[in-house]
């Protein structure tokens, strides 16, 4: 009875060893010994056993089989008199192999719900394929080199946070798939530092990203009291920075989400300043005007900052600055010849075809017509330059010939006064005598 006992005890201290059940811990032992009783000589072929938990009594029950392979008649008890010592090492051996199956199984259904998840590991060794995380309970999860950070060199024994992106169930155990490049690992961290986020009161709407430089992610508040940029932010930094700091300095733009395309491409562009978008709903192609100092920057390096605005808005992004939207629409606005370029089938050489129809031209006669085409406009733009100086040249008399007549009326007069200055000089004795207008002889005073 002390034995019972004692391997009751240490069946307990098994089953919490090994993070299972007692009654799962005694179905794998009755198993075993239902397969060690299977290969003893004189064994019934239908047979079950029954674990006493309190005393540990191990009892074995059979019954008849019939003709169809039917169990018939009375159920008597057959356990062998020494059971225990016979069948202890074929039990031993099916039942550590049971345990092995009920412990993966467990692992599995831990971790089959959780794709999407995020989960910290102790990195245990890597080569060039792969890299070894350990999980808690001795679990392993693997992180395969496309889903790694070319930037990011791991060191063994230091701790990682992964995204679980797949949970495979093998002959060896659940097979536990990790990244770090998903765009989802971006939203997991965010909500393990924003409560504002796990709360549902902030939304992350939309993530673009390039793991190892830059991620842009789009944020909604459903609580017009709440800026969603400003909480996942956080004081002076302090949340995005905890999130950037496990991504070891990647940069991360956050912007507010809108339900308006072109605010939303305009945002996405962000830190560049937009001065106009231009939407084509059935190309899908966004066409963002910047000023011209602004076009380095809304492009980003290599095309990063307008590549993660297009994955954010769901638009494709053509940039331009001011002085080349200008000269498009300028070239748009000249008048072109319809028509055109074919080979000729006789003399396999390059013809304009008009458009409205008529004889083909050559290269050198559509150059040569091109050239009087474009002298004869410039005859009538200097015409037109002639007639506006012939008009102005005509209104400029006009206006002088008033001022012509001013001035002869300012010289008669000036030629009456020096006349009575004259007749009004002074004599030698010192009087005055009066010159008659007529021209005639002074009278004396």
């Amino acid at each position: 009875m002390t034995r019972k006992l004692d391997m009751m005890e240490a069946l307990q201290a098994l089953a919490a060893d090994r993070g299972i059940s007692s009654e799962t811990l005694m179905g794998a032992l009755a198993d075993a010994m239902e397969s060690a009783y299977s290969r003893m000589p004189g064994a019934k072929d239908y047979a079950w056993f029954t674990i006493d938990p309190d005393t540990f009594d191990i009892r074995v029950w059979s019954q008849e089989l019939d003709e169809d392979g039917e169990p018939y008649g009375d159920v008597s008890d057959v356990t062998p008199p020494d059971f225990g010592r016979i069948a202890a090492q074929t039990a031993r051996q099916v039942m550590n192999q049971r345990l092995r199956e009920v412990d993966r199984e467990m692992k599995y259904e831990e971790y089959s719900g959780r794709e999407g998840d995020i989960v910290t590991g102790i990195i245990q060794q890597g080569d060039s394929r792969y890299t070894l995380l350990e999980l808690n309970r001795g679990v392993e999860a693997l992180l395969p080199q496309a889903e790694q950070v070319a930037q990011e060199r791991p060191q063994a024994n230091s701790r990682l946070k992964a995204y679980i992106v797949e949970v495979r169930k093998t002959a060896k155990g659940p097979q536990i798939v990790v990244s770090r490049t998903h765009p989802g690992l971006i939203k997991r961290l965010f909500e393990m530092e924003v409560p504002e986020i796990s709360e549902g009161i902030v939304e992350i709407k939309a993530c673009a990203r390039e793991p190892g430089h830059r991620t842009k992610i789009a944020v909604w508040s459903n609580d017009p009291n709440v800026d969603p940029v400003g909480a996942c932010v956080g004081a002076r930094g302090a949340r995005v920075r905890m999130v950037v700091n496990e991504l070891n300095g990647e940069k991360i733009d956050i912007v507010p989400f809108t339900e308006v395309p072109e605010d939303l491409v305009a945002k996405a562009l962000a830190p560049a300043k937009v001065k106009e978008v231009r939407l084509d709903y059935e190309t899908g192609v966004a066409t963002v005007i910047v000023p011209d100092f602004q076009l380095s920057l809304a492009i980003g390096k290599e095309g990063q900052n307008a590549r993660l605005a297009a994955r954010l808005s769901g638009w494709r992004v053509d940039i331009k600055s001011e002085t080349q939207l200008a000269e498009e629409e300028a070239y748009a606005n000249q008048d072109w010849a319809e028509g055109e370029w074919v080979t000729d089938p006789e003399t396999g050489e390059q013809v304009w075809q008009p458009a409205e129809g008529g004889e083909a031209l050559s290269a050198e006669a559509w150059a040569e017509a091109t050239e009087q085409n474009e002298a004869a406009a410039s005859e009538e733009d200097g015409a037109e330059a002639d007639g506006e100086a012939s008009t102005d040249g005509a209104a400029s008399a006009e206006g002088d010939a008033p001022v012509a007549e001013a001035s002869a009326d300012r010289d008669e007069a000036s030629g009456d006064a020096d006349a009575t200055d004259e007749a009004a000089a002074p004599t030698d004795d010192g009087g005055a005598s009066e010159q008659p207008a007529e021209g005639g002889e002074p009278e004396a005073g």
